[in-house]
């Protein structure tokens, strides 16, 4: 028996994600202390910010682009300059230019904000963060001395850096456990307790936000004694944001995928993958199934697409004209069981869809539920005029065709 892959990884995309700027902003409101700055959308902006920054008792100025990716720095998306001319000079070049790092593919990401704030002097670096462990079914406060550096780097190279402190469910981060662990990252005396401060702080932000990521990286230390959150990054629950009307308004749509947006207003429950096999299926427990058993045949899924429980003409035939705007799909494969809906409506549906589209890859339709036998006729007698579509018995016979006619294989 072939050994099962991986299961399919949505990364962050059942999150709200939120820029630094915004992040920080958080951070300031919940007591934790950052450093002065301005989010700027145009280089006038960012160099009046500058200069209101340099007109005071700093001397120095970072300028950080403002995406929803990480390697700004090597990417050269990231600045600390002294003068306010570095500054013009320093926004000038990211808002003309496409982000491109390890995390944003090729195609690079459009910079349309900017960060401007006071750069400020570090004698030491630290990483802090609490993250929902589902492994273990808790929120999880994650702390390493080794700081300003991608904490995934850390725990390759050097695992036992990295300290990780399960929460209480109701009672969250109990005081004396901050202070052992502060000790642990060698905080001494007033340092002890402003990071003991810090993590509490960020611990109840963590849980009043419905976060399921608060990271501070880094967290530093001044030669001055002083503990603050210099990068921040946030996470939210996306079925959690009914609650809170303050985070919708962080939202930045520019920053999302676009046919993602565009499948909510149809109703549609999709996130776009790396693979070549379009998925269509109706129901998130069978869409994550049919993903599975595509992987386990030597396949990968290019999305997750739930149609729902309805799987009208119009949602099918949305559905498939996002997914074949995917320009790395290849083939497509169709599950639906039909309950209350019955197969038959369901088969018309997927044939006047996939004609008014228009196929040219490779469609495997694979139908279960009531009225099947008449929805099998339906789709048969279509393929005189659908000449790439086939017809599948069960998922298996699905996963395998559609992978057979794409060319991969277990």
């Amino acid at each position: 028996m072939p050994r099962l892959p991986p299961i399919t990884d949505f990364g962050d995309h059942l999150t709200m994600k939120i820029h630094e700027y915004q992040a920080r902003q958080l951070l300031e409101e919940a007591g934790v202390p950052v450093p002065s700055g301005r989010m700027c959308t145009t280089v006038d902006e960012a160099v009046a910010a500058a200069e209101a920054i340099l007109a005071g008792d700093d001397s120095m100025v970072v300028v950080k682009a403002q995406v929803h990716a990480g390697g700004r720095g090597k990417a050269g998306f990231v600045k600390v300059v002294d003068s306010v001319e570095a500054v013009r000079e320093s926004a000038e070049f990211m808002l003309s230019n496409r982000m491109v790092s390890n995390q944003t593919g090729p195609e690079g990401l459009e910079v349309k904000r900017l960060l401007v704030a006071a750069a400020v002097d570090i004698e030491r670096e630290l990483y802090l963060a609490i993250t929902t462990d589902r492994a273990h079914e808790t929120n999880t406060l994650i702390a390493s001395s080794e700081g300003g550096v991608e904490i995934e780097a850390v725990a390759e190279s050097n695992p036992d850096a990295i300290i990780k402190l399960p929460l209480h469910p109701i009672d969250g981060l109990d005081p004396q456990q901050a202070a052992e662990l502060a000790a642990k990252l060698d905080f001494e005396g007033d340092q002890l307790q402003q990071a003991v401060d810090i993590m509490t702080r960020l611990s109840t932000l963590f849980v009043e936000k419905d976060a399921s990521l608060a990271e501070i990286n880094p967290l530093i230390v001044t030669p001055a004694g002083e503990v603050m959150a210099i990068d921040a990054k946030f996470n939210f629950d996306d079925n959690a944001m009914f609650r809170h009307p303050e985070l919708q308004e962080l939202f930045d749509p520019a920053e999302e995928n676009a046919d993602e947006l565009h499948a909510k207003e149809f109703g549609l429950s999709y996130i776009a993958l790396d693979g070549n096999i379009g998925c269509l299926v109706n129901g998130a427990g069978l869409a994550m199934s049919t993903m599975d058993i595509i992987k386990l045949e030597g396949g990968e899924p290019a999305n997750f697409l739930d149609v729902g429980g309805d799987a009208s003409l119009e949602a099918i035939t949305e559905a498939f004209r996002i997914i074949l705007g995917e320009h790395t799909v290849t083939g497509v494969l169709v599950n639906i069981f039909g309950g209350i809906m019955q197969c038959d409506r369901i088969a018309q549906a997927i044939v006047a869809a996939a004609e008014d589209v228009g196929f040219s890859v490779p469609l495997v339709v694979r139908l279960e539920g009531t009225n099947v036998e008449p929805a099998r006729a339906i789709l048969e007698e279509a393929q005189t005029r659908l000449p790439t579509m086939q017809t599948a018995t069960d998922l298996a016979d699905a996963a395998r065709k559609v992978t057979a006619a794409v060319g991969v294989g277990a």
